[in-house]
């Protein structure tokens, strides 16, 4: 069971990124996907979040407009389109797969989230 993020890099100010998380060993449908980071010398912090239905769907307020979650049950993969990214963007991104509904609702893991490995993205100036 593992959840793998990866698309990281390093790009300048007002590129693009797509990064995925692909799950291996279980199946995304019953899950919410949720994308976090952690910039140097800060705490963790929700970015998006995508309910396992794709009904619902959270943004943190500093990514609102420019980053994109979307997911394909299909292919056991969610995915974080990143645009207009700025140098406050630098951070390693995680994904996590939590089977409730409030990870989506407050941009917060629950005791029940399941993380992954993260993938660096770096925003030049």
């Amino acid at each position: 069971v593992q959840l793998q993020a990866s698309g990281g890099g390093l790009v300048q100010t007002g590129g693009s990124l797509r990064l995925s998380c692909a799950a291996s060993g279980f199946s995304l449908d019953d899950y919410a996907i949720g994308w976090f980071r952690r910039a140097p010398g800060k705490g963790r912090d929700g970015v998006a979040c995508i309910s396992g239905g794709s009904t619902d769907i959270w943004y943190a307020e500093s990514t609102k407009g420019r980053f994109t979650i979307s997911r394909d049950n299909a292919k056991n993969t969610a995915y974080l389109h990143m645009s207009s990214l700025n140098p406050e963007d630098t951070a390693v991104y995680y994904c996590a797969a939590d089977p409730g509904f409030t990870m989506c609702l407050t941009g917060t893991p629950s005791s029940d989230t399941w993380w992954g490995r993260g993938t660096l993205v770096t925003v030049s100036s």
